[in-house]
């Protein structure tokens, strides 16, 4: 329908004029059961999922039961992942398990993972065929916007709004406008989506796209496999988006085929935006001119290229979390540090972000390279990102990692400090002592 055709479309007691819109605003308009939404306009729409972890979930337990309810609106609809602090790095963080634990039990949630059968909640949660195509979830998590990457609306909420989701199966939000990068070209060697999107953050700031929706789109995304798409999406949150969202084609579909959920009866919904929908902005960028990129202390848009680096040596390399700790992550590292060791007096800590993926390294043989490369291999966690633990840094040091913030403190001391990049910049740089462009070893 073009504009011109578009007609006033009576709704309640105002009128709203039916109007071209992105993907974002389709999703949330058949949520929230209207014929049109535009930005700016505040809505009230159905979950498909309510998610949190073993920090954010107990106070949206305890304010859940403070509102009186007994039952959460549907156990099928609830995500309950603990993955920061597991396996429980004291005691505290063994209570916080422990609420988590008892309340999917008396609630019979079904997507409730422990450890053994755990993983990073945003690598987990698409794996397992709880997200999909067309859902909007909310988590009180800020990389919730991972989901963007299967063409869902995500994105992260306070404890609070989660109590009030469990509880209702609905959540109020202000429509997003939205920011357009149009991708084109082929990502040279060694670039993947985590470089694209430090590129891109190190372009609009970190609070460029301020609760906007990062819409990615042209001929260039068909090179961006599965992976690189989750990487990108997981962090629209660093330039402030409201979430990040890809369009839906044969890859998308091929990976959401795959990994149906053997318990969910999910069928994925397909949205695709306007041709003559309105962005803010719209931004172009050229996959093949990018470089692997690294973002230097304190700021995720302080972006340059690896190769700008000028010896800066590191204490510690992290490769894994959930912007980077899948299948494609793992195999990169391996193709680095296979016949190579870790330097000395670096840390390397390799972080696979579910127990599938886990399996996958020891089957493939990745495991073996890590451990004879001088690193650890770690079960799945999201510890040493948010300076939790498995790999906290004293005052005074440096790591590269691929994480996806590097605030002040974030991974430690305050007088440390984090560089960002992609697996293959952190193992490059884990096997030379100082931050390496891959190209260069």
């Amino acid at each position: 329908m073009n504009t011109k055709d578009r007609k006033k479309i009576a709704v309640g007691d105002s009128e709203l004029a039916a109007c071209p819109m992105t993907m974002t605003q389709k999703i949330l308009t058949a949520h929230a059961g209207l014929p049109s939404v535009r930005p700016g306009q505040f809505i009230e729409a159905r979950l498909d999922m309510v998610l949190a972890n073993d920090i954010t979930g107990p106070v949206a337990i305890r304010e859940f039961e403070k509102m009186g309810r007994k039952k959460v609106f549907d156990r099928e609809k609830i995500a309950l992942v603990p993955d920061h602090f597991t396996p429980n790095k004291d005691i505290k963080s063994a209570q916080q398990a422990k609420e988590l634990r008892e309340f999917a039990k008396a609630q019979k949630i079904v997507n409730y993972f422990e450890v053994g059968e755990m993983g990073i909640e945003h690598a987990l949660l698409p794996e397992q065929g709880v997200v999909t195509a067309g859902d909007v979830v909310i988590g009180a998590d800020s990389h919730t916007c991972t989901y963007g990457a299967l063409g869902a609306f995500s994105t992260g909420i306070g404890s609070t709004d989660m109590a009030a989701g469990m509880a209702t199966g609905k959540a109020w939000f202000k429509v997003p406008s939205a920011f357009k990068f149009v991708l084109s070209g082929k990502p040279g060697d060694w670039v993947s989506g985590k470089d694209i999107i430090l590129h891109i953050i190190g372009k609009t700031g970190v609070d460029g796209a301020l609760y906007r929706s990062m819409e990615f789109c042209g001929p260039g995304v068909e090179h961006l496999s599965m992976d690189d798409r989750f990487a990108m999406a997981n962090m629209a949150v660093e330039a402030g988006a409201k979430n990040g969202i890809f369009p839906v084609d044969k890859s998308t579909m091929a990976y959401i085929r795959r990994h149906k959920s053997k318990v969910l009866n999910k069928e994925p919904q397909i949205f695709a935006a306007d041709e003559d929908a309105e962005y803010e902005k719209v931004y172009e960028v050229d996959l093949s001119k990018i470089k692997p990129t690294v973002a230097f202390p304190h700021l995720p848009e302080n972006t340059r290229a690896a190769s700008a680096a000028r010896n800066i040596r590191i204490d510690q390399a992290v490769i894994g979390s959930c912007t980077n700790g899948r299948l494609e992550d793992m195999a990169v590292a391996a193709k680095i540090l296979k016949g190579r060791k870790v330097a000395e007096g670096v840390r390397c800590i390799v972080i696979p972000a579910t127990r599938q993926v886990y399996l996958d390294c020891i089957r493939l043989g990745y495991a073996e390279v890590f451990v004879r490369a001088g690193a650890v291999f770690s079960t799945p966690t999201c510890g040493p990102c948010l300076g939790g633990h498995m790999g906290v840094l004293a005052a005074g040091e440096r790591a590269v990692s691929t994480t996806n913030r590097n605030f002040v403190g974030r991974m430690g001391d305050v007088g440390s400090e984090v560089y960002l990049s992609s697996p293959a910049v952190a193992a490059a740089s884990a096997v030379k002592g100082r931050i390496t462009d891959p190209s260069k070893l």
